[in-house]
């Protein structure tokens, strides 16, 4: 099969835009159709380790977001009455800082911006009625009645992924891990330089500098599948979490007053296996390998699939060959995400339930992953600006 020209993009996530950006650097033709009709952005922060701020260099988008972040060195580990265990610096990747949290609405609109910016068409409000695999190319029909032929589709649609449905059918789907996440934006206390981990009796506590004068709390609980979490109440359900701790979180607990401001989602996790495509239609980010942010790896990983996907793009001519190399650079990396991030979440429930193998040391195979992960992604040629 001959090379890619033109590419359509399902979903205008961190995943979805990285790829455009990457494509559309190489010469590739890219739409992106984001079936929602406004960008409203789900979460309140994210991690940028140091790996992920390599790759969106790569992008040459590393300066804006670190312009809109906060740089902080690594992770110290405290027990739930504030006391610091231990202190695990991220390591870190090429010459950039070891980690930046910023807000996912600046990170999002600083992926769009590029986006345009390179020349990738951005649609809202529109999905695909149809996908089709043919011999020499996808076509797709969409939602607004309109049809095309594309040399790649994309599915960047997330952890529910319709493409994923729709070309490999309902076998794969998220699993839920018995934890859930809260977080909360509020302003950085003072001398707050490292990000904080705080493990309690039946929970645990994140504490992410999110940019100069601010930062978000992020409270981990075990939590039932389907449990039913009244809007209006998510302040005093997210407190209710957090009454076991003193030191920083005690005092950052009495300032969750608003229910509008928390954000709470179940962890799922899915690892799709090899190979993510069907013919001509690939699937890239939480679509094919979501996981708990034990490791605050997700995004990471959907950036590296856009800059290991458009350096493919630009050296391999044959698309069987360059799926078939994609998935090789991909698949040992994200499970080593996915199974860590999964085993940490094992570890926690086991811990508060006090029977935690006291032979397992998470910060090590914390501290291990985040080494790994500083490897570099690209086998030959790096994107150039």
């Amino acid at each position: 099969m001959g090379e890619i020209k033109k590419v359509l993009i399902v979903g205008g996530g961190i995943g979805g835009l990285s790829t455009a950006i990457a494509l559309q650097k190489k010469g590739v033709q890219t739409e992106v159709w984001e079936k929602n009709s406004e960008w409203n952005v789900y979460g309140v922060g994210i991690i940028q380790a140091s790996n992920q701020l390599r790759e969106l260099g790569v992008l040459g988008v590393a300066d804006e977001c670190l312009a809109k972040g906060c740089e902080f060195p690594g992770w110290r580990f405290y027990n739930a009455k504030g006391d610091v265990l231990t202190e695990v610096p991220t390591p870190r990747a090429d010459n950039y800082p070891a980690n930046n949290g910023i807000s996912r609405r600046d990170l999002h609109q600083i992926l769009l911006d590029n986006s345009i910016k390179y020349g990738a068409t951005v649609k809202m409000g529109i999905t695909f009625s149809k996908i089709e695999n043919r011999e020499d190319c996808v076509y797709v029909e969409s939602t607004e009645g309109t049809s095309g032929e594309y040399d790649l589709v994309i599915g960047a649609d997330g952890v529910r992924s319709q493409v994923r449905s729709k070309v490999f059918g309902n076998e794969y789907q998220p699993n839920f891990v018995g934890q859930g996440g809260w977080r909360y934006p509020m302003a950085k206390p003072e001398g707050l330089e490292w990000g904080g981990l705080v493990y309690g009796e039946k929970n645990k506590a994140v504490i992410v500098p999110m940019g100069p004068d601010s930062i978000y709390l992020t409270a981990v609980s075990p939590e039932a599948r389907d449990a039913h979490m009244p809007e209006d109440q998510l302040h005093e359900l997210m407190r209710d979490r957090l009454k076991e701790f003193g030191g920083m979180v005690a005092e950052l607990r009495e300032k969750i007053v608003d229910p509008k401001q928390v954000v709470y989602r179940p962890y799922e996790e899915i690892l799709m296996p090899s190979p993510w495509y069907r013919g001509r239609v690939l699937l890239i980010g939480d679509a094919v390998h979501s996981s708990p942010p034990q490791l605050g790896q997700g995004a990471a990983l959907a950036i590296e699939d856009a800059v290991v996907l458009a350096d493919l793009v630009a050296r391999e001519k044959d698309i069987d060959r360059l799926l078939a190399k994609f998935m090789e650079q991909r698949i040992e990396r994200s499970k080593l995400v996915v199974e860590t991030s999964v085993n940490l979440v094992e570890w926690e429930k086991l811990d508060w339930e006090g029977k935690l193998d006291p032979n397992i040391n998470p910060s090590a195979t914390f501290g291990q992953a985040l080494k790994k992960m500083t490897e570099p992604i690209l086998q030959k040629e790096t994107l150039e600006n």
